[in-house]
């Protein structure tokens, strides 16, 4: 059996390399990430609970969900941790025991290589494909590019934003450049899957990319980049990022040369785990949710039984199982209501929950909004129409 989401929880570290690389760039998302360490504490923030008691029992409903094969906790997490393992080269180990309050990056070049564009390019195209893998699997939907780049520019929020906020410095604008978006297309569009046979991290998570071969594994990989270029490039636009701005709020960490960037995104790579850290921290809030409800609603999971038709989209499933037109808004506002949320309504288009009415502070809305997204078949949130008092 693998490691329990409560033991990942304890043991993602409240202070190293890390933590202090991702405490550096909240400039570019300022306020949205916590470093969330340990089951119980994720439990009181996101569902304000101090109950002894009560948090046992999320505790534990959580814990059965994450055991469930079935479930799409374990696989979230296995992911994660792939693509992060398969990014860091063999010098790792000797690198991190050089690793303190403050680095002479110098002292280090000479055990450092950059990637090549290629290599960097397909890198960057196989994380957010992971990304998107990952988010359909938690979401209960089919992979779908459109979906996810929808999902990310409206909903993505805490360690799933700092996630792809750091993925953008990290992994494209500071080893390729502000034009890295023409960089990757010009490795990517031409080519017909030669370049991911030579890329290692393919090979560690290629049983997980959609496609009968690496032809059409690539085809979904460019489908999932197009999809969020948008997004990536409108990210750049909002914030203003820099390979220069990065390596400036980089320096109360690392003590670097401003004209080595390919170096430090080499130093990065081989001394962080920012997916699979942030990742872990995504899992548990989503476990944690869901978990919360089932406790409201005095509900036990059954490991790997489904309750309903396979046959049915997940946004149709009704709060008995069956098919319902709008099921999804049913069995989100079934939950608004078990966790005190009256003054909330729900309709839906499609995979999208529509919330209505009124809370009381952003908290409530917060929770709304994420009791929402933890429905299966929840592909994005509107709140537009949800006012505070």
């Amino acid at each position: 059996m693998s490691e329990s989401i409560v033991s990942l929880m304890e043991r993602l570290p409240s202070d190293n390399i890390t933590v202090k690389v991702l405490r550096a760039l909240d400039f570019v998302v300022p306020g949205q990430w916590n470093n969330l360490v340990g089951f119980d504490a994720t439990i009181r923030s996101v569902t304000g609970e101090t109950d002894p008691g009560r948090i046992q029992q999320i505790r534990d409903r959580a814990t059965l969900l994450y055991q469930d094969p079935k479930e799409p906790y374990q696989f979230a997490v296995r992911l994660y941790q792939t693509i992060d393992k398969a990014d860091v080269a063999l010098g790792t180990a000797a690198m991190a025991n050089k690793v303190g309050e403050k680095i002479g990056f110098l002292s280090v070049l000479n055990q450092l290589t950059p990637k090549a564009d290629v290599l960097q390019s397909v890198d960057l195209g196989l994380k957010i494909a992971v990304e998107l893998l990952a988010f359909s699997r938690l979401n209960g939907i089919s992979p779908n590019p459109s979906q996810f780049a929808n999902a990310l520019s409206q909903n993505y929020q805490d360690a799933a934003l700092m996630r792809m906020a750091a993925l953008v410095c990290i992994d494209a604008v500071l080893p390729l450049g502000p034009n890295f978006l023409s960089k990757i297309h010009s490795v990517i569009d031409n080519d017909n899957g030669s370049v991911l046979e030579q890329n290692p991290a393919f090979a560690a998570v290629s049983s997980f990319i959609p496609g009968e071969n690496n032809a059409s594994k690539l085809g979904f990989v460019r489908e999932s980049l197009n999809a969020v270029q948008g997004w990536m490039s409108g990210f750049v636009a909002r914030t203003g990022v820099t390979p220069q701005s990065i390596i400036s709020h980089l320096g109360n960490t690392i003590q670097l040369a401003d004209d080595k960037l390919d170096f430090v995104a080499a130093f990065l790579d081989q001394t962080t785990n920012y997916f699979e850290h942030t990742g872990i921290q995504t899992v548990a809030k989503s476990l944690v949710v869901r978990a919360n409800s089932l406790v409201d609603r005095q509900q036990t999971p059954i490991i790997s039984q489904s309750v309903q038709s396979p046959n049915i989209p997940p946004e149709r499933i009704g709060t008995d199982g069956q098919y319902h037109e709008s099921g999804l808004a049913q069995r989100v506002e079934r939950s608004l209501r078990t966790a005190g949320l009256n003054s909330v309504w729900v309709a839906q288009t499609g995979g999208t929950v529509v919330l209505k009415g009124q809370v009381k502070g952003r908290s409530e809305l917060d929770r709304a909004i994420a009791i929402a997204k933890s429905e299966k078949g929840c592909t994005q949130v509107n709140s537009e129409q949800l006012s505070i008092s």
